[in-house]
């Protein structure tokens, strides 16, 4: 996620639900932090893959058109297809670095770092959900944490995007995760609106703060500023 920019942009015309990356909570007061809900009971131990919860038929009943399936290393080039159309669509593309050897690593390796989920529409190539594992203090569980979805322009509003984040909440009941959270542009008014109709609650009191790029080596290095503290 690429915060400051799409903070400051406003994009013109009409946008779509079926992105999701970053949104910019408003300011808020830092005196009061925001009640957590109560924690759903744990269906299954963890972990829980997901093809066992994939197997339904279809997986959201609104929307039979659609299957989905794990991605494997083979669906390198579609992932990163479908994260620089994310990004393309943020007007974004200049700051994604990402290539397939760096996904391969990353999302395939002896410690992947995400989970991907795709979608087919009538047995073709319709999305995509990328996500992992967060954690609560205050719940003291794990939490799925949704970085990237998509789905292919021509794939909206048949329910693909509504079909991935069933699966990805049957997946967070089942790994026993206290939530499922995702960030939503602040300005992508149609994306807001379907999310509140799934029962998304937007946490407008916070901010993310993040440290990258030359920052960052300064920081592991302990060039921080003496104002710092």
């Amino acid at each position: 996620m690429r915060w400051s920019a799409r903070c400051r942009r406003r994009a013109a015309g009409s946008a779509s639900p079926a992105c999701v990356r970053c949104c910019a909570p408003r300011a808020c007061s830092p005196r009061r932090r925001p009640a957590e809900p109560a924690a759903p009971p744990s269906v299954e131990p963890l972990p829980v893959p997901p093809e066992s919860l994939l197997s339904a038929d279809p997986l959201c009943p609104a929307c039979p058109g659609v299957r989905l399936r794990i991605a494997t290393p083979a669906d390198l080039p579609l992932i990163l297809g479908y994260i620089r159309a994310l990004a393309d669509y943020e007007r974004l593309s200049d700051q994604v670095v990402a290539d397939e050897a760096l996904l391969d690593a990353h999302l395939f390796g002896e410690r992947p770092a995400a989970e991907v989920l795709l979608a087919e529409l009538d047995g073709a190539p319709a999305g995509f959900a990328l996500y992992f594992t967060s954690f609560s203090t205050f719940l003291g569980r794990p939490g799925i944490y949704l970085e990237d979805l998509w789905v292919e322009p021509a794939c909206r509003r048949r329910g693909v995007a509504r079909t991935l984040l069933v699966a990805l909440a049957r997946l967070a009941l089942a790994r026993g995760c206290g939530r499922f959270e995702w960030s939503v542009l602040d300005w992508n008014e149609p994306a807001i609106r379907f999310y509140r109709a799934l029962g998304a609650v937007g946490m407008d009191e916070w901010t993310v703060q993040r440290v990258s790029g030359a920052a960052l080596v300064r920081l592991a290095g302990g060039e921080i500023a003496a104002q710092a503290g």
